[in-house]
């Protein structure tokens, strides 16, 4: 028998009831090592003042190489392939066996998990029990790889480190802050480029809702080094500026692709037992998520947008929000000609009416493109945003994409504390994910 239709009358996706019996879930502790500033205070500071992090690259001033400008991470040296010629600031305190093990961005995400562990004032029975879990992200390291591969072609399989796997494969942040911060619930590495921070920040949610864990670190982090940045070259992605004052300008009519960057977030998620327990005060509140893929093409957003829209539109009907609640949106916007234009299309679809848009802005146009760390990173300023009361602008900005008239992007910083903010990215393969964050009440 070929089966009928499936009735669907009465299966609609349904908005969030205002008073749902799901947990709530709260950032409770941020660590920033970022190319604006390597603690929440500093960070915080450059968002305001709308001070970026780019630079004329030492290493990519040669003539055969055409990108000149990135946005390093200042106060560390990883530029060795022996762990042994790397420092970091005083404050931090790795043990020799331990960075064997790392990469430059896992140095870079132990300093935010130290400085996250500390802003939500765990105790390490808060850290290491079977309720903390830890998701991460990052691209891993080609730097570190590339060493040792050629090593391997050319001293010999058995001349190579013996934890250079673990140190240069894409599970290298959770390899080694799982094993060294003793973590013992959930974890688990997240692999959908410029999307992965996201997903894994979207899916430790869910764990806290129901009810698998109590309490998730979420990390993203990246070498942000020329192997690591350099590659997107060759696909045209990268800006060819010599300026870095207008390297990255997301929505302007000049932009010519994006700017690299590295470095290591990491956020604390608790459920509101765990924040009453404590007696903490948390950030902010996060109320969902959404996802979405363009099904379009495995490097370029589709052109209209059509999956970060439904990831938007997800996002929001899964929080109960509706559109003219959103006062703030932390683009995932570039500066490459198609991909902010993806989005402007995307933001106008969900935010219809010209006079009701929220306050829009690309932070990248301070700190650069992190990839995988993308997500972690903006999700962060967002918290900041919402417990500071501020918007941060959305810097270099000369001249408007015409197509991007009518939005509302703000040039400068503005005093006004967003009640809820946005945070959306896009990776490789058209994955799309939309965050939703709330002021607390």
């Amino acid at each position: 028998m070929v089966p009928g239709p499936v009735p669907t009358a009465g299966l609609e996706p349904k908005l969030r009831p205002t008073t749902s019996s799901m947990p709530r879930v709260f950032i409770t502790g941020l660590g920033f090592i970022t190319s604006i500033g390597n603690d929440a205070t500093q960070v915080t500071q450059s968002l305001r003042e709308l001070r970026h992090g780019f630079e004329l690259y030492p290493p990519f001033q040669k003539p055969e190489i055409p990108v000149k400008v990135a946005a390093p991470v200042r106060g560390f040296s990883t530029d060795s392939t022996d762990c042994e010629d790397w420092s970091f600031p005083t404050r931090y305190s790795i043990k020799r066996e331990v960075l064997r093990g790392m990469a430059p961005h896992g140095v870079y995400a132990w300093c935010a998990m130290q400085q996250a562990v500390e802003d939500a004032k765990l105790s390490e029975a808060d850290v290491s029990n079977a309720q903390t879990g830890l998701y991460a992200a990052s691209g891993g390291s080609p730097y570190l790889m590339g060493h040792m591969l050629q090593r391997m072609h050319t001293m010999g399989v058995m001349r190579c480190s013996p934890l250079g796997i673990v140190a240069s494969i894409s599970g290298t942040v959770q390899f080694n802050l799982v094993a060294h911060f003793k973590i013992k619930g959930s974890s688990c590495g997240f692999a959908s480029a410029c999307a992965s921070s996201s997903h894994a920040l979207g899916f430790a949610y869910d764990d806290l809702v129901l009810g698998r864990q109590k309490r998730m670190f979420v990390v993203g982090a990246e070498d942000g080094n020329m192997d690591a940045i350099l590659p997107f070259a060759g696909m045209r992605a990268l800006s060819l500026q010599t300026d870095p004052n207008v390297a990255s300008r997301p929505f302007d009519v000049a932009r010519d692709g994006f700017v690299g960057t590295g470095g290591g977030v990491v956020l604390v998620l608790e459920t509101e037992d765990e924040v009453a327990r404590r007696g903490v005060k948390p950030y902010c509140e996060v109320l969902g998520w959404g996802q979405a893929s363009d099904g379009h093409n495995v490097a370029i957003s589709h052109p209209e947008g059509t999956g970060l829209r439904a990831a938007m539109e997800n996002a929001l009907r899964a929080t109960g929000t509706a559109a003219e609640e959103v006062d703030y949106v932390n683009a995932h916007a570039t500066s490459t000609p198609i991909g902010d234009l993806s989005e402007a299309k995307a933001l106008k679809a969900i935010f219809k009416t010209p006079a009701a848009r929220p306050a829009i802005s690309s932070t990248k146009s301070l700190t650069g493109h992190g990839l995988s760390l993308a997500g972690a990173m903006e999700s962060g300023f967002c918290a900041l945003a919402i417990r500071d009361g501020f918007m941060p602008g959305s810097a270099h900005i000369a001249k408007l994409d015409p197509e991007c008239e009518g939005l509302n992007i703000i040039r400068s910083t503005l005093s006004a504390q967003p009640h809820i903010a946005l945070n959306n990215v896009s990776g490789f393969g058209g994955a799309n994910v939309s965050l939703v964050f709330k002021q607390t009440s």
